[in-house]
């Protein structure tokens, strides 16, 4: 017969606008929610008995419910909401896991001035938060996904491991782009995690700019020793930077010098460097 170790179930890709109407200026929050919930749900497996399943379509509305009901100004707030009202609402779910992607809007500026109540997305990167909420213990990790970066000097690679199969050639001057995915854990449930989310942010783009990279792995800690020294709420940061490859286009044939200028990008393959960082 067989044994039953582990089972969740939840709603995932709920999409939620909340408009902040302010006096004078209005804020958009846009989420994705997943909802993933764990407890004492085996029966409705092993028998067919729903009598313990809160439908899907449930955890649906609560998300909008309770968006409507509580007020609150950022995804980590928001996400402890949720987790904690699954959670506290059944007795048979012992724990709620909430993952929320936010889209981010910038306000229009015209002349100078932005503009109180239009918008514009021109981004693809994406704010991420991850709740883990039960009777005995709360967890918070935030992230961000997708920051395109690129470097056109400062970054080199050399004197690294050479064998029969390479062909790299050494270089002290290339193109340096990524897309970043970062997640940092917090070691409090209590902050201005806005505030926090843009300090990091802030420092990973100051160090990728400014640091002289020896490599992607080089970089990848700097970036991460300087978000924990300049953030103290954050316990551990991981970040993933796949090389986002650019490439020196050969112009002898046509007799022409190459210093550096012309590049063609390619989609695969392509490196892929992470790293995680702790106190």
């Amino acid at each position: 017969m067989a044994k039953m170790t582990e089972n969740s179930y939840g709603k995932s890709g709920v999409r939620l606008l909340k408009v902040l109407r302010g006096d004078d200026k209005h804020r958009l929050m846009e989420f994705t929610v997943d909802i993933r919930l764990f407890g004492d749900f085996e029966s409705a497996h092993t028998e067919g008995d729903n009598s313990k399943v809160l439908p899907t379509d449930t955890m649906k509305n609560t998300v909008y419910v309770m968006a409507k009901k509580h007020s609150f100004g950022s995804a980590e707030e928001f996400g402890l909401i949720l987790a904690r009202h699954f959670v506290s609402s059944q007795p048979q779910i012992s724990k709620a896991r909430i993952t929320l992607k936010e889209r981010p809007w910038q306000h229009m500026t015209h002349e100078g001035k932005p503009d109180p109540h239009a918008f514009t997305q021109a981004t693809g990167e994406r704010s991420t938060t991850f709740v883990e909420h039960s009777a005995s213990s709360t967890h918070i990790k935030a992230g961000l996904e997708n920051l395109i970066i690129l470097k056109s000097t400062n970054s080199g690679f050399s004197n690294y491991v050479m064998d029969e199969y390479t062909t790299l050639a050494e270089t002290d001057d290339r193109v340096f782009a990524t897309s970043l995915t970062a997640t940092w854990s917090y070691n409090t449930l209590k902050a201005d995690f806005n505030a926090i989310r843009g300090t990091i942010r802030t420092m990973l783009l100051k160090t990728f700019a400014d640091h002289h990279s020896l490599s992607v792995q080089h970089t990848l800690y700097a970036m991460g020793e300087d978000v924990l020294a300049a953030t103290p709420e954050m316990e551990t940061i991981k970040m993933t930077m796949p090389n986002k490859h650019f490439l020196k286009f050969d112009l002898k044939p046509f007799k022409l010098d190459n210093n550096n200028e012309i590049f063609y990008p390619i989609e695969e393959p392509y490196g892929l460097i992470e790293a995680e960082l702790s106190r």
